[in-house]
């Protein structure tokens, strides 16, 4: 049996969010600020209706009231848009991260941290859930890629903190395994709750939580992962 780890690693750091245009022909930069919101804002809305590809420049423009001759002004380009909206509703949700509750309240519940993390995840990162998801297909590259270093990052960090909790060794992939799941599922709320609307949220927190921390029980009853018959 594997001796539980001494201390988690250091916390490693964030990638950078995605990369915005500067565009300086608007010397009034409340005002630049003020339309760039409100063609993201529109952008969005046809974005998770439409889907990012089906969206034109024209859309945006007819939605958001921002005349085609100057929303240049404001934004570089669709993909531009696409990348705003993606730091402020995925990069900058203001929604905590697991591994983030269970560092700040090590003596809270599993449960408890994981209901907390839903319930956040489901309700500020809801549209920047459901932009992600039915977008990424259609990033650059660069842009793909930062998203993927983004998950990397906080399943090893989950992973860490599930390590410590379980007692297992270093390069035990199990924890990172649960990990991933544990991001897939934070996107079980906004995805899927079409298909559960006449149930309390309440409910459906409570029932994925529990189901999440079973998974993590379970591997400090069994720290040496199984062998392939």
């Amino acid at each position: 049996m594997h001796e539980k780890r001494k201390g988690s690693a250091p916390t490693e750091q964030a990638p950078d969010p995605l990369f915005e245009a500067r565009l300086e022909g608007i010397q009034d930069t409340s005002l630049a600020e003020q339309r760039r919101d409100q063609i993201c804002e529109a952008a969005l809305e046809l974005f998770i209706k439409k889907g990012f590809a089906s969206t034109t420049v024209r859309d945006i423009c007819a939605r958001s009231g921002v005349n085609q001759a100057s929303i240049y002004d404001y934004i570089a380009n669709k993909n531009d848009i696409l990348r705003r909206l993606l730091n402020k509703l995925w990069f900058r949700s203001g929604a905590p991260n697991l591994h983030e509750l269970l560092e700040e309240d090590p003596e809270r519940p599993l449960e408890h941290s994981v209901r907390l993390y839903l319930s956040e995840s489901w309700t500020k990162k809801r549209k920047g859930t459901l932009l992600a998801y039915r977008s990424v297909p259609h990033l650059q590259k660069d842009d793909r890629d930062a998203m993927r270093s983004r998950d990397q990052l906080v399943i090893r960090e989950m992973a860490t903190k599930f390590r410590d909790r379980a007692g297992l060794a270093e390069g035990d992939p199990r924890a990172e395994i649960i990990a991933n799941l544990v991001i897939y599922l934070a996107g079980f709320g906004p995805l899927r709750d079409w298909l559960h609307q006449d149930i309390e949220d309440e409910v459906i927190v409570n029932t994925v939580a529990v189901g999440i921390t079973a998974m993590v029980e379970t591997l400090s009853q069994s720290q040496q992962p199984p062998q392939p018959s």
